[in-house]
């Protein structure tokens, strides 16, 4: 592997609560290549979220980081001061947020609030950041620019506000764009079109994209590597084929079992039995134990250790008794 733009290391992130812990984030590791695409997957909360959160510093009060590292570009982001971080967070890292309406000021104009983000980095006056900002509008695809510029966000579609939200966050040409759920609240098309204009910004940019989903779709459509997350842990990571071909944890073979499919072969969609933990202690061993149906006796005893696939340099599990393939015959 290249040296990675964002190296995560034993990040572990809990929430506090009036009656109790909740351990969002458990001991987790990955790494984001420059100009590459990584995907973080999972059900709805298993910590993928909490984790992109906490790369740009943007955790709420009632959390706190237990320990791990996030390094970016030789940085610890984590041990920044809050001067350093400003220098970061919308130039160097930007975020796409799940909710693209809600991202949105509702009482200023999208061209303002465009505009705002050139004049704080930039120093440029008020009006030629305005007149930037019709670029930056146009540059994703928005048609007539000019006039989105003096919308107000409840005056346009999820999609276009989604599309404004991609504008703000690339117009500085940052080098890590992290895109939590951008696509959730948005019919199929609009999906398919907000997806392609990431790509296509990827491409021409190089920017490296931490996208966080629980949608394979998402995944087979746009990763380069894929680390699936399960009650705060990294379960398994590796390259984007690897995963899908052959998944190793018998969650992530789950997962995809549970996936329909167009050709119809498999009849009934499997299910996974039982629920996820409630993460409000830190596990000792594996979390899927409950719900695994390849569990064996040492599964109970110790936390799983990190394997890799024997054919493969980079796909990584966190089990004892994973799904391995037969070696390819040479």
């Amino acid at each position: 592997m290249a040296d990675p733009i964002i190296s995560v290391r034993d990040l572990s992130i809990r929430y506090r609560t009036r009656d109790s812990m909740t351990y969002a984030v458990d001991g987790v590791s990955f790494d984001l290549e420059r100009g590459k695409v990584l995907t973080l997957v999972g059900e709805s909360g298993c910590g993928k979220s909490t984790a992109g959160m906490a790369i740009m510093r943007l955790l709420p009060q009632e959390a706190d980081v237990l320990s791990g590292s996030v390094t970016f570009d030789g940085t610890d982001l984590l041990a920044l001061d809050e001067r350093s971080l400003r220098q970061v967070r919308g130039r160097r890292i930007a975020m796409i947020f799940q909710d693209p309406i809600a991202g949105l000021n509702p009482v200023l104009d999208i061209g303002t609030q465009v505009g705002e983000l050139l004049v704080s980095h930039l120093g440029i006056g008020k009006k030629e950041a305005k007149a930037r900002a019709v670029d930056v509008l146009r540059e994703v695809g928005l048609p007539e620019p000019g006039r989105v510029a003096r919308s107000y966000p409840f005056q346009l579609s999820g999609g276009m506000c989604q599309r404004v939200m991609i504008g703000i966050a690339t117009a500085l040409d940052p080098e890590v764009i992290i895109a939590d759920e951008p696509t959730s609240a948005l019919d199929v098309t609009v999906q398919a079109q907000i997806l392609h204009q990431l790509d296509e910004l990827r491409k021409r940019k190089g920017t490296a994209v931490l996208l966080i989903t629980h949608d394979f779709g998402v995944v087979a459509q746009m990763a380069d590597d894929v680390a699936v997350m399960y009650a705060g842990r990294v379960a398994e990571s590796g390259g984007v084929r690897d995963m899908l071909k052959a998944p190793l944890h018998p969650y992530t073979h789950a997962l995809l079992a549970s996936l329909p499919r167009v050709d119809g072969k498999h009849g009934h969609l499997a299910q996974i039995p039982g629920h996820p933990p409630e993460m409000t202690e830190r596990a000792e061993r594996c979390p899927f134990i409950p719900r695994c149906g390849k569990v064996m006796n040492v599964c109970r005893n110790t936390e799983p250790p990190e394997l890799m696939q024997p054919e493969s340099a980079t796909h990584r599990v966190a089990c004892y008794n994973p799904i391995w393939r037969e070696p390819t015959a040479k």
